[in-house]
């Protein structure tokens, strides 16, 4: 037989050299996505979002090599050979770097050394710093009124240089707007230069710290007095300096420091594969997750009592569904005996809430009967209105779960079966990490969605110490019945969400925190992560 000419060649590496933007995650390109799922090795540096390495394939390879400290960063020659060897291998390799890698990000020094090696190549270009973070500071760079002229510049320009290689007589008066990257370190040297070579003294000038993140931290001035202001609130590398008059228009258009949840760091307890809506939810709002599952969802161990009811689904009248997860192992359960949807026709069914009817729905199944409190009380309310007494009710649940509902049915008149369609366990946790933010007051609010993570976490970090160490820590529960477990603890619980889904609790944490921002104005204290102070005043 003929072999394929395709098949006997040797497969060709490839290296792409990606943005991976300005910090915030999001704003990576959908190209940029694409490299990364693609990669069998991904070699990235400290301010590439580690977050986007979930994107890649389970089997790639992650190789890092930069850490904060230039003195623990590998050599640019050793990269460049990290990429050539790999490549050299029929590898594809995404090299993931900070903003775009061809505006101060050494991707062209890569590429050319990609070229002498004669590997393919491809640049994906990303958000550079220059124009996102002034972004989310409420910096339009360029603005009809002010100016139409912008420059960027590296703040930190090679030691070895003899000299600058920037023309501070030029660009002091000849440009509008001046961007310098990573220029914290120079920055008494910038200011003198620029006022040196004619900018006055009243030149607007704003210092951005981590910007596009919910750490980010903007100290406005001018170049007469933001040497004073920048050592009153200290600030850490990386930070972009904008130089220019339409820095003054950060008063009316700082948007992003301005969202509910700025600046508040949240504690997630939610299972791992469902963090994800939730992040999204409150970063949105400003707010910064952190992901410490305290539950995780596998199957029970045994199938027995779900497989003997599918196998017996046509006796039931109603299905009734608690969770998302429920609905994900009860169908899989059906597809794997061989049925598929049809087996429930006339079956009636019942979904916890919206979320559960959602799952339901992307099968192909209506849901009958949704309550309007998404618990084990709301459901039974929901039932209230339906003739029980003969019914044959399927209830497909967690292995442990409260007994309310099913007794309760059961005295309705009902004959309920319970099968285990899933389990919930405690996790592997970055527990110590956890522990020291705790302690050092780092976290500002702690999240529960449920009895379980409730248990678990205060099993992980010990019932003694549960009062210290959430001293003066906020809690918020999805619900009434979560809240109980907390409270148990001695714990007080700071929000109660009124509607029990991810985004109703999204909201009553953002009520519960512009209350608290309300309150504070009101004492004219200053608020946690915001600096903003007048152009012109004295420091």
């Amino acid at each position: 037989m003929r072999k394929s000419i395709v098949a006997d060649r040797p497969r060709r590496g490839k290296v792409y050299l990606v943005g991976a933007g300005p910090g915030d995650p999001r704003l990576i390109t959908v190209r940029g996505l694409e490299c990364l799922a693609e990669s069998d090795v991904v070699v990235y540096d400290y301010l590439a979002p580690e977050s986007l390495l979930s994107v890649c394939r389970g089997d790639a390879l992650k190789i890092f090599v930069g850490k904060r400290r230039e003195g623990n960063r590998l050599s640019q020659e050793a990269i460049n050979q990290i990429l050539a060897d790999h490549a050299g291998q029929g590898k594809v390799v995404t090299r993931l770097k900070g903003g775009d890698p061809f505006i101060f990000g050494r991707g062209g020094e890569e590429a050319e050394a990609l070229a002498v090696f004669g590997i393919p190549f491809e640049i994906v270009p990303g958000v550079t710093a220059a124009i996102a973070v002034p972004a989310y500071a409420g910096i339009p760079l360029t603005h009809r009124d002010w100016t139409s002229s912008l420059a960027f510049f590296a703040g930190h320009e090679d030691p070895q240089k003899e000299g600058s290689r920037i023309d501070w007589e030029k660009i002091s008066t000849g440009i509008g707007t001046l961007v310098f990257y990573m220029g914290l370190r120079n920055l008494p040297q910038i200011v003198r230069q620029l006022m040196a070579h004619g900018r006055t003294a009243e030149t607007p000038i704003a210092l951005i710290q981590w910007g596009t993140l919910p750490v980010q931290k903007t100290v406005s001035g001018t170049l007469g007095n933001i040497l004073q202001r920048a050592e009153q609130v200290p600030l850490e590398p990386p930070v972009t300096i904008v130089v220019g008059e339409v820095v003054r228009l950060r008063e009316k258009l700082s948007w992003y420091e301005g969202l509910p949840l700025f600046g508040r760091r949240f504690l997630l307890t939610r299972s791992e594969d469902q963090t994800e809506a939730f992040s999204k939810l409150l970063l949105a709002q400003g707010g910064e997750p952190f992901p410490f599952p305290t539950i995780s969802v596998i199957p029970p161990p045994s199938w027995a009592d779900l497989d003997e009811a599918i196998e017996q689904i046509g006796r039931f009248d109603w299905l009734v569904v608690t969770s998302s997860n429920g609905v994900r192992y009860f169908l899989d359960r059906l597809f794997e005996s061989g049925r598929d949807v049809r087996a429930l026709a006339g079956l009636k069914i019942c979904a916890i809430g919206p979320k559960t009817a959602d799952a339901l729905s992307a099968a192909g199944l209506r849901v009958d009967l949704l309550p309007k409190q998404y618990t084990a009380e709301g459901v039974l309310e929901a039932f209230s209105r339906e003739a029980l007494s003969g019914k044959r009710i399927l209830l497909a649940r967690a292995k442990v779960a409260r007994e309310l509902l099913p007794q309760e049915l059961r005295r309705r008149g009902a004959e309920v079966s319970v099968a285990t369609a899933y389990e919930t366990i405690r996790p592997e946790a970055n527990l110590r990490q956890v522990q020291q933010l705790l302690d050092q007051k780092a976290i500002d609010m702690v999240t529960f969605t449920s009895s379980s993570t409730v248990n678990n976490f205060a099993e992980l970090l010990g019932e003694s110490s549960l009062a210290k160490r959430l001293d003066a820590i906020a809690i918020a529960a999805i619900g009434p019945v979560t809240a109980r477990e907390v409270e148990k603890r001695g714990l007080r619980c700071d929000v109660i969400a009124p509607v029990h889904t991810i985004a109703g609790l999204t909201d009553a944490i953002v009520a519960y925190f512009e209350r608290l921002r309300d309150d504070t104005d009101r004492t004219n204290r200053p608020l946690a992560g915001k600096t903003h102070i007048d152009f012109n005043s004295n420091p």
